[in-house]
């Protein structure tokens, strides 16, 4: 049978503009990607999307972006010159065109987007609009009790002795797993347990072609309009 390779956005598409930025986001919702895959820390009491934990490689600085308060999170600047983006601006681009792909990336976070989630729900968003991840299964697990109509999906890096019984527990939607560590057992057992195989990070057609072979569902990618264009051999 027949499939294609979900094309999910990475950190909204590197090759559309800066990670993570609404410049990258809306040009891979303009595209027709089936999602966008963002990173989010709660900081200051607020729901900010970057990736790392220091300044100095997307974000100009130096230490731990921890230490920062609200008026200096909200003075940061991306390469492109837009200030660094709220989960509600993101939403705003996504919302009705896309999954969105929220990946919980700093400690603590899962609390306030369940908050936000919840407020969202209230006003005619839908669950499916959601998808969330995280290689951290405590705070996972708090997104399952305290909003279980929200798809969860396990981020890991290595190969689980009980990959399928980790994400049962969690009631998952998706098995994330990097690219150095899929096999086709993997595929496998993640579709016998009705869970769909996210890869991550994938950026070369070989690459589209081996695991489109293995059975994976969909790719987490750099070069979404690469991905949109690309079309698999064989059957």
């Amino acid at each position: 049978m027949t499939h294609r390779l979900l094309n999910i956005a990475h950190r909204g598409g590197n090759s559309l503009g800066p990670e993570n930025s609404l410049q990258a986001i809306e040009a891979a919702v303009a595209l027709g990607v089936d999602a966008v895959e963002i990173d989010l820390w709660a900081l200051a009491g607020k729901l900010w999307v970057t990736h790392d934990r220091r300044l100095g490689r997307a974000l100009p600085g130096q230490g731990l972006l921890q230490t920062l308060q609200a008026e200096q999170l909200a003075a940061l600047r991306l390469p492109n010159g837009e200030p660094l983006p709220q989960l509600h601006e993101v939403y705003n681009l996504t919302r009705g065109r896309c999954l969105l792909n929220i990946e919980i990336k700093g400690p603590d976070t899962a609390p306030l987007l369940c908050e936000w989630i919840a407020r969202q729900l209230g006003c005619e968003a839908r669950a499916e609009d959601f998808l969330i991840s995280s290689f951290d299964q405590v705070q996972l697990l708090y997104c399952m009790q305290r909003l279980p109509d929200i798809r969860r999906a396990l981020l890991v890096e290595g190969i689980p002795l009980r990959a399928a019984e980790l994400c049962t527990q969690l009631q998952a939607y998706s098995f994330n797993p990097s690219i150095n560590f899929i096999n086709r057992e993997l595929v496998r057992e993640a579709h016998r347990a009705g869970m769909k195989t996210l890869v991550y990070t994938v950026n070369h057609p070989e690459d589209w072609q081996w695991l489109y072979d293995l059975g994976v569902d969909g790719v987490f990618t750099d070069v979404p309009e690469q991905l949109k264009t690309w079309v698999p051999s064989g059957p």
